[in-house]
């Protein structure tokens, strides 16, 4: 996969993750296990980490091989994993408009086969390259642990009234944040880049991350659900602490708490409910102040590479625009 400029194409980088998806394999048995694996990968998603960790190695090599594959996929398998334990912490019956594994099988499958994706994601991790395997298991491992913090803090954040914006930035940071940080800085550090650089970018990838986070915030209340690939208004029939709820209650949104607190059992409640938190968010300019933000984060994202090549920059801006450019 070798391109003119040493640097991997895009499309190059597009075909190698439809075919490392399309063929990624799992133990046949006891299919009760596996067959949620292969259910949730088959399911899709936007491959994210995966994709930014290719990216980077891509900047520095001009082939992908089983060193580079195996650990990206591992991100995504991870990632897939800690959908499986959400889905089950949160109730939600569907994920990416299909049943979630604990409504399709129970929760002791989805518990169980969540167990065993994480112990995959450790599998393909650890076929990377022996001089760089140390560093990318600590850089994984150190991931793992604070995604599961960030998710602790989500459920704590669940009976508060209020939660400081500076709380729910660390929340999204550890729960979002550092895995995107993590799947940019692997793709660096397996492509033996210079150490000043790999930090840099995973800076690059935290700050991207927070704003990939507030934009689906955003999304989630004032995206188009073809586009954002679900119903709009969950956040709020959920009473999920997003950006938008914790910036409101930080104004004192007259209104809010009341608003969040109507019932949303029935179609026509839940249109209500969403239509009258949002006239909350309207009257305070939430809407404006959310775009502001995610422009800021994406702006600082992108700051973090100020030392690189003109031509790696611009890879890694294009990511970010891609990302979150449609909220900005």
């Amino acid at each position: 996969m070798e391109t003119q400029d040493t640097m991997i194409s895009e499309s190059h980088l597009d075909l190698a993750i439809k075919d490392l998806f399309q063929h990624i394999q799992f133990q046949a048995q006891p299919e009760g296990l596996y067959d949620p694996l292969r259910y949730m990968i088959a399911i899709g998603g936007k491959r994210l980490r995966p994709r930014l960790c290719l990216t980077t190695f891509g900047l520095y090599k001009n082939a992908f091989g089983p060193e580079i594959l195996e650990p990206a996929a591992g991100l995504e398998v991870f990632h897939t994993f800690t959908l499986i334990h959400d889905d089950i912490m949160d109730r939600s019956p569907l994920r990416r408009g299909h049943d979630t594994v604990w409504k399709k099988w129970n929760e002791d499958t989805a518990i169980l086969s969540g167990d065993v994706m994480c112990i995959d994601a450790y599998k393909r991790m650890a076929k990377a390259p022996a001089d760089v395997l140390p560093s990318v298991l600590s850089l994984f491992s150190q991931t793992a642990a604070e995604v599961c913090d960030g998710q602790q803090l989500d459920m704590d954040f669940e009976s508060l009234d209020v939660v400081p914006m500076a709380d729910y930035m660390q929340m999204i940071g550890l729960k979002t944040a550092v895995l995107i940080a993590c799947s940019a800085q692997m793709g660096a550090i397996i492509a033996g880049a210079p150490e000043e650089e790999c930090r840099a970018i995973y800076a690059y990838g935290y700050d991207l991350g927070l704003a990939f986070q507030v934009a689906d915030d955003y999304l989630d209340a004032y995206g188009d659900a073809a586009v954002f690939g679900k119903p709009i208004g969950g956040d709020i029939v959920n009473n999920k602490k997003s950006w938008l709820t914790v910036k409101a209650l930080e104004g004192k949104a007259e209104g809010l708490q009341e608003a969040l607190a109507m019932p949303a059992e029935t179609p026509e409640q839940k249109a209500h409910k969403i239509a009258t938190v949002k006239a909350v968010y309207e009257s305070l300019d939430i809407s404006a102040q959310a775009r502001k933000e995610i422009a800021a984060l994406h702006k600082s994202a992108v700051d973090k590479l100020q030392g690189f090549d003109p031509q790696k920059r611009e890879v890694l801006e294009n990511f970010a625009h891609k990302l979150v450019g449609r909220t900005v």
